[in-house]
């Protein structure tokens, strides 16, 4: 079983498109705000001077998989997917609140880097450790 975190996000009339549908780009705000929550729960919620905090993001990937029509909340969860010796691979999976069929799904790999000369740098031994539970990679 995979351990992911979840949150609840509300979708207001201003995150539709013209034809009442959750706008693409909003999609990624989403995962953003989802992936915020869980880097609070992970102990990196502030700006708080751990030299796992400094990282890039270098991709995101989204599936549109349904529309998420009108106002309303959805539910998006987080997980590791892969973690790399300077990466790290979130998935995402945004689902309506009364079923778990996807709405939209994805991806997001970071880079930590040195702060100094901005080149990717090896994730600490105790940011492995805290990662490791929510790891899927070779389930």
């Amino acid at each position: 079983m995979t351990r992911f975190h979840e949150a609840v996000h509300g979708v207001y009339f201003d995150d539709l498109d013209p034809y009442g549908i959750l706008h693409n780009a909003r999609y990624l705000l989403l995962f953003e705000r989802t992936l915020g929550a869980f880097w609070a729960l992970m102990g990196f919620g502030g700006l708080q001077d751990s030299p796992d905090r400094y990282h890039f993001v270098r991709s995101n990937h989204v599936n549109y998989d349904r529309p998420m029509r009108g106002v309303g909340h959805v539910r998006v969860r987080v997980w590791v997917e892969k973690l790399g010796t300077s990466s790290l691979t979130f998935g995402f999976r945004m689902m309506p609140m009364d079923e778990d069929t996807d709405l939209a799904t994805s991806t997001r790999t970071v880079v930590r880097v040195d702060p100094v000369t901005n080149r990717p740098t090896p994730w600490t031994d105790d940011f492995r450790q805290l990662m490791a539970p929510w790891l899927t990679e070779g389930r």
